[in-house]
């Protein structure tokens, strides 16, 4: 049996070398040398008789059977050491319950604005199952085989994978309460009175249609390249910002920051979920998409702006009470 089994140590360095999309950093994971983790892939290609990595500048990118193979291996090692995980819960005294491990990948605003001060709740709703986050800030996604749940702006279109789009969001503008104290009786037109924070990867001119203003980009101020950091920038009263809704609901709630008017416009990208089908861990992952889903029903919804039009007799802005 298992006559065409190379050794363990050459399947995970198989499967690290083609996560990291390097010899190097899987070495470093493994605890060997770059040239262990060479031996170990040529060595593997010697007996399958076809390559399994290809050189691109600094990077190696697995082949399609390289692909394919590492991922049936990181299956097998991991059902593998759950297997071991319950077979010693079952037998050592006092052990505690098998915990199952998630790798998540997600974009750095959902991360730190939404996903991580609502950690204690999942822990605490699934004790049996820990998230490893690994951040990721790039708006093109990276390799969806690397983990184990990727929350990105892409779908991914493979065969195999299933993909979820996390929720329909909007952009709105906001700022901290006492920055509008500057300008006595603000209004949505005095917008532009205020230092107007500015986004890399977005507009201000489709706000500002929007509002009924008229558009124009502003041109001095500073500029960010992360919204995380134009968030913190906003709530430490340096300006006003576009952000999406989701990711300030908690700071509207809290008074750390309110909405200017009730313009709002859709974001140029989504988010969505996405996992491979057939996942060893497939319970656990639905369990964190269920887990998301409710948590997002359950965000507080946006309350009617503080600062409208001007028009103190417009009746207040209809709002929905899901994100």
């Amino acid at each position: 049996m298992f006559q065409h089994l190379p050794p363990l140590q050459t399947l995970r360095a198989l499967e690290a070398a083609a996560r990291h999309r390097s010899f190097t950093r899987a070495a470093d994971e493994l605890n060997l040398t770059h040239s262990a983790v060479s031996h170990h892939m040529r060595s593997l290609e010697q007996q399958l008789g076809t390559a399994l990595f290809r050189r691109v500048g600094a990077r190696m990118i697995p082949t399609s059977v390289g692909a394919r193979l590492a991922e049936r291996v990181r299956i097998g090692m991991s059902e593998l050491d759950e297997a071991i995980a319950e077979a010693r819960a079952g037998t050592a005294p006092g052990a505690s319950p098998v915990t199952v491990r998630l790798e998540v990948s997600v974009m750095t605003d959902l991360a730190a604005q939404w996903l991580i001060p609502r950690l204690d709740r999942f822990s605490e709703k699934h004790p049996g199952i820990d998230l490893m986050l690994r951040i990721h800030a790039d708006i093109a996604a990276p390799d969806p085989y690397s983990v184990d749940v990727g929350i990105w702006h892409q779908r991914v279109e493979a065969t195999g994978f299933v993909t979820r789009k996390l929720l329909d969001d909007y952009v709105i503008a906001v700022c901290h309460p006492d920055l509008i104290a500057r300008v006595p009786g603000f209004t949505v037109a005095d917008t532009d009175k205020l230092p107007m924070l500015r986004f890399a990867h977005r507009s201000w001119r489709d706000w500002q249609v929007a509002a009924g203003l008229p558009p124009h980009e502003p041109t001095r101020g500073p500029i960010f390249d992360d919204s995380g950091l134009l968030l913190r920038a906003a709530i430490a009263g340096q300006g006003v910002a576009t952000t999406r809704s989701l990711l300030v609901r908690d700071a509207l709630a809290a008074g750390e920051l309110v909405q200017i008017g009730d313009a709002r416009i859709p974001p140029s990208l989504e988010y969505h979920v996405n996992w491979r089908e057939n996942h060893p861990r497939e319970r656990a992952i639905h369990a964190f998409w269920q887990w998301m889903q409710d948590e997002i029903a359950a965000t507080a919804p946006l309350a009617p702006p503080r600062i409208r039009s001007g028009n103190d007799n417009a009746p207040p802005a209809q709002t929905s009470t899901q994100a």
